[in-house]
């Protein structure tokens, strides 16, 4: 285990660095963008130019936040917060996209007066050559950030990039839009810069949008759930795993329980040894903190596996049902215990149906029925 805590350890210091690195590109690329363009903007009176500077400077805001969040979220784990302070990065995320919506409003209010009180821009050759270059410079930051995102699992990253890269085409918009005036006399900067604030608002919505919702608590990934799984049944004496619950803290920071299936022969220090060996793996292979309940099903006895057969047709016999598992037959104490998984669209009533079924059709026994929620796939 300690070994185990180590690596975590060394790869949680290899995650900033790199997020670190990153960030302090974005903010030395992006205030260089914001002095060119702002000079460039003022110099030929382009109130597009302009805004897209402000947009450039508040990408370098983004970064020194994201480095922050970062550092705070780095935090050792203490009596208060025992699963550490990861979740930061999320009101990181949160911080960066209300600053996407001050600038995309601000921007909007601008563009709105200068269409009421218009102004014709003077573009030159010089102006021309470096809004290019910064459509370029954009496109390749976007991409190294996006980049940087994905590989080290940061939202703050991933949305700078995405950011970036949507910025250069605003850029290259501007430039177009430039062109035409040099070509038509005809001035498109205001209704430009319109487009642009649109564009910036919906950006800001929809990062805010995700960071809240994976606040709230969001399904995990279908491919990572289903790798989970496989690596708890892989371990001798597992024949299913079900009930999969994750709680994130935080980018690669999970907690959770899962359900093991093993035949009722199993001794106290069988699953002892068991419980232990898929916490073990589930931690060098996943990095996830996993607590480990137990079913047991019947061994050598045909009824059980007649009655398990007769009531999982009874119960996939109503709509939105899933899965069903955890069933055991104790002829002893005459109970049938059965765990059920259903979709969120199943009818409220659904478990108190299913139990007037099945105690119809076994009045002997007396039933454990449990409605599992739809958690993971």
């Amino acid at each position: 285990m300690e070994n185990e805590n180590k690596t975590a350890k060394m790869e949680l210091v290899d995650r900033s660095k790199e997020i670190f690195k990153t960030s302090i590109i974005g903010i030395v690329v992006n205030l260089l963008l914001v002095g060119f363009k702002a000079a460039i903007g003022l110099i030929t009176n382009s109130i597009a130019i302009v805004l897209d500077a402000v947009n450039n400077l508040s990408d370098a805001l983004s970064s020194v936040i994201t480095i922050i969040g970062m550092k705070l979220a780095g935090k050792a784990p203490d009596k208060k917060h025992p699963m550490g302070y990861g979740r930061i990065e999320y009101l990181t995320s949160a911080i960066i996209s209300v600053i996407v919506l001050y600038a995309g409003v601000s921007s909007l209010v601008s563009s709105v007066k200068q269409i009421i009180n218009p102004e014709k821009p003077e573009y030159n050759t010089v102006s021309l050559i470096i809004v290019g270059v910064a459509v370029f410079v954009k496109l390749g930051l976007g991409t190294y950030v996006k980049k940087s995102g994905k590989k080290v699992n940061s939202d703050a990253l991933v949305a700078s990039g995405t950011d970036a890269l949507f910025d250069s085409i605003i850029s290259a918009s501007t430039l177009v839009a430039a062109i035409i005036f040099l070509i038509t006399k005809v001035s498109l900067e205001a209704y430009l810069g319109v487009i642009i604030s649109v564009i910036i608002i919906k950006s800001g919505i929809d990062l805010l949008r995700e960071t809240l919702s994976k606040i709230l608590g969001e399904r995990e990934d279908s491919e990572f759930t289903t790798s989970i799984k496989q690596t708890v049944r892989s371990v001798d004496g597992v024949r299913g795993a079900y009930d999969l619950v994750l709680n994130n803290y935080g980018p690669d920071t999970y907690l959770g329980s899962v359900h093991v299936e093993i035949p009722d022969t199993m001794t106290a220090r069988e699953i002892d040894a068991m419980t232990r060996k898929i916490q073990k793996t589930v931690m060098e292979k996943h990095h996830i903190y996993l607590t480990v309940g137990i079913y047991s099903y019947n061994t050598g006895n045909d009824k059980a596996a007649q009655v398990r057969d007769e009531i999982e047709k009874m119960i996939f016999a109503h709509d939105n049902i899933i899965q069903v598992h955890g069933f055991y037959l104790d002829e002893e104490n005459k109970t049938i215990s059965v765990d059920i998984v259903a979709d969120f669209k199943a009818e409220i009533n659904l478990l108190s149906k299913i139990k007037e079924e099945i105690s119809e059709a076994y009045p002997e026994y007396t039933l454990d029925i449990a409605l599992d929620t739809d958690v993971s796939d």
